[in-house]
């Protein structure tokens, strides 16, 4: 699999705070800033804020995604591949190795069309292995934040070999960020 660069998804409580700190600490811009504002929209309905940084010393996809959940902190990690082929080659090899592994082809997830496949380490840290198709419009019914919070929990119960909440994922909609 050609690797192209690692991928780290950081919670935060303030968008524009941490765009501000991240420009500073890597020197450039994020390519890609969804404010993810709505005058008169309740929270849990509008555009989950977005920003993320393509570092290239350090390699890097960063991204950060604002929530009202959570302190902070590690979203999930991942590995960007050049192509569908090579997330699939990816999965693959993880189901050989005994890993739990879960799809998610075509989904619209970080205002990008993508497919992916995730597996939890021992401890609930989510990693995928993915590749962005390409890049699509807002979508506020994907971000919506109290989706995004009960979808996370549930996956890292179902990662984790919980399976009390196993069966409980179909019915919410597909993950984003």
């Amino acid at each position: 699999m050609k690797t192209l660069k690692p991928h780290i998804s950081l919670n935060v409580r303030d968008i524009e705070k941490s765009v501000a700190f991240y420009t500073k600490m890597f020197g450039i811009d994020p390519v890609k800033y969804i404010h993810g504002k709505g005058d008169g929209i309740p929270a849990a309905y509008r555009p989950c804020a977005y920003a993320k940084f393509d570092v290239t010393n350090p390699q890097l996809n960063f991204t950060l995604n604002e929530t009202d959940q959570r302190d902070g902190g590690i979203s999930h990690l991942g590995i960007q591949a050049a192509s569908t082929e090579d997330v699939i080659a990816t999965r693959t090899r993880w189901k050989s190795e005994g890993l739990e592994v879960r799809d998610e082809m075509g989904v619209d997830c970080c205002y990008a069309l993508q497919d992916k496949a995730w597996v939890c380490d021992p401890d609930g840290n989510q990693w995928e292995v993915f590749v962005v198709l390409k890049n699509t419009e807002m979508d506020a019914d994907c971000c919506a934040r109290d989706v995004i919070e009960q979808k996370n929990e549930l996956i890292s119960a179902r990662c984790c070999h919980n399976d009390e909440h196993q069966n409980n994922i179909s019915h919410l909609k597909t993950s984003c960020c």
